[in-house]
C-alpha cells in the first residue's frame, strides 16, 4: 500500500490511459498546431477500483495503491495523437518506470494514444511525468485510510499551502456520484510547455461540487 504525505510523489505512482476527452488531442509528430502545454491527471485509485469492475482487477488496485497518475495529455488544438512510435525503454528505465505505472500494456497504450502530440520520444515522454509527479505533494486526506468529507475550497488550499509555485486557477477537481455522494475520483493539474504551472484552460473539466467524499484507502 502506497501512502502520500508532504513528501515528493514519486515511488509507485501507477499511469493508465485517459481518454482525453475536452483536451484536444493531435497527431503525428509533425506539430502542426502548437502544444499549449499538459494536463497531469491524479486519480484517486480506491474510489476509481470501487467504481470499476475491470480497473479492479489492474496490479494498482490489487497491490493497495492510493494514488496513481491517470496520464500526462498535451493539449493542442488537434484532434488525433496516434502515433506508432515505440514505446520501448531500455531496461533501466522500465524498472524506473514500472515504480509509476505497474501496467506495462497502460503504458505502451497511453504512449500509442498520445505519442504523436508530444515533441519528444517515449524515454523522454515518461522521464517528463517522472519529474512532474516528483514535484508534486498531496494532501496527506487523500491517502488516509479512512472515508473524509472536505469542502474544495479547503482541498485546494491544502495544495497550495503544500506547492507554493502552484496558482490556484492551475489545478481542478472531477467527482463521479454514488448513491446520492460525490467521490473524488481526479484531480487535474495544468502546465505551460516547459513544464511550470499555468491555468486550466476552460476545455478540462471539473464537476465537484462544494464538498465531497475522498474514499479511504484499503
Amino acid at each position: 500500500m502506497i501512502f502520500f504525505d508532504s513528501t515528493p510523489v514519486l515511488a509507485r505512482l501507477a499511469l493508465f490511459v485517459a481518454s482525453g476527452a475536452g483536451l484536444g488531442l493531435c497527431s503525428s509528430h509533425s506539430f502542426a498546431a502548437p502544444l499549449l502545454g499538459y494536463v497531469m491527471v491524479v486519480q484517486m485509485t480506491p474510489a476509481v477500483c470501487m467504481l470499476d469492475n475491470q480497473k479492479s482487477k489492474k496490479r494498482k488496485c490489487l497491490e493497495g495503491y492510493s494514488l496513481n497518475i491517470a496520464g500526462l495529455l498535451p493539449e493542442t488544438a488537434e484532434s488525433e495523437c496516434k502515433t506508432s512510435a515505440s514505446a520501448v525503454l531500455s531496461p533501466l528505465q522500465a524498472r524506473v518506470v514500472a515504480r509509476v505505472m505497474p501496467d506495462e500494456n497502460a503504458r505502451i497504450q497511453l504512449w500509442q494514444t498520445i505519442g504523436g502530440c508530444v515533441p519528444m520520444n517515449a524515454s523522454q515522454y515518461f522521464r517528463t511525468v517522472i519529474n512532474y509527479a516528483e514535484r508534486l505533494k498531496v494532501p496527506s486526506e487523500l491517502t488516509s485510510p479512512e472515508n473524509r468529507t472536505m469542502h474544495i475550497t479547503n482541498l485546494r488550499l491544502q495544495f497550495l499551502r503544500l506547492n507554493p509555485s502552484l496558482p490556484s486557477n492551475a489545478i481542478k477537481f472531477n467527482c463521479a456520484a454514488v448513491n446520492g455522494t460525490s467521490i473524488l475520483t481526479e484531480v487535474k493539474l495544468c502546465y505551460k510547455p516547459n513544464g511550470q504551472y499555468k491555468q486550466c484552460s476552460a476545455a478540462v473539466e471539473m464537476n465537484c461540487p462544494s464538498s465531497f467524499t475522498i474514499k479511504g484507502s484499503y
